[in-house]
């Protein structure tokens, strides 16, 4: 239905529909695309990292995982998976953390080879959407992986997705997705990052009660059961 291809440093945004599949892919070793999810219909209700987490017992993302809603709704599922974790606590790289660690740049010297922040590609396409930059929230960092040492730190796997993994997001309710090809604030190697990925939009089966990521935990049923509530009132 549709096929983009996100470059290093590139962002996008757009609203996803219900019963829609987005399927992200690494085209290069290394990827780390940043997202960020607003129920298109009311954007005030948007992705929640702390209930996304709490709710499911994890600090990671994986195949069965759902993106919970500030009102305990699901925006978007993940239905398939070849990494098995993805980050959700790592957050969006800023302009001053990109200039000290891989060289001061800007739009005026170098034109579009200036190398971007994930917060200013988040705030651009927030505005464009008619949002503002109050309306960041934690963001997840797919391809990513980032594990907690024993003295509480979190530590980076470099490397951790390679060429052609993917992972796949149905969308459970019409969805704002905006996204931002920028490093991970947590990798701190010396060179920015420049792997692309292709992002693919594709229709999908509607969940029923036996699905996969309803059945996760029971707690995800219960999000879903708010969703299909939520669209029976709204359809």
């Amino acid at each position: 239905m549709f096929e983009t291809i996100l470059e290093p440093g590139a962002k996008w945004s757009n609203v996803i529909a219900k019963g829609k599949a987005v399927r992200f892919t690494a085209l290069g070793d290394g990827a780390n695309l940043s997202a960020l999810l607003y129920n298109s219909r009311n954007t005030t209700d948007r992705y929640n990292m702390p209930d996304t987490l709490k709710a499911q017992h994890t600090s990671k993302l994986t195949k069965g995982n759902v993106l919970m809603s500030d009102n305990g709704r699901v925006l978007s599922s993940i239905v398939e998976d070849s990494l098995g974790w993805h980050d959700p606590v790592g957050g969006s790289i800023s302009r001053g953390q990109v200039d000290e660690q891989f060289g001061k740049t800007s739009f005026q010297e170098v034109l579009n080879d200036y190398l971007r922040s994930g917060d200013e590609n988040f705030i651009k396409e927030l505005v464009r959407n008619g949002l503002t930059m109050r309306d960041i929230v934690p963001n997840v960092n797919f391809f990513s992986k980032i594990a907690a040492a024993p003295d509480g730190s979190m530590q980076f796997e470099k490397g951790h997705a390679k060429e052609g993994d993917s992972v796949t997001l149905r969308m459970e309710m019409d969805t704002l997705l905006i996204l931002s090809n920028t490093p991970n604030p947590q990798d701190h190697g010396l060179s920015y990052p420049s792997v692309p990925v292709k992002l693919e939009v594709f229709d999908t089966q509607a969940p029923d009660e036996t699905d996969y990521c309803v059945t996760f935990r029971p707690e995800n049923k219960r999000a879903f059961e708010n969703t299909w509530n939520y669209h029976a009132l709204t359809v």
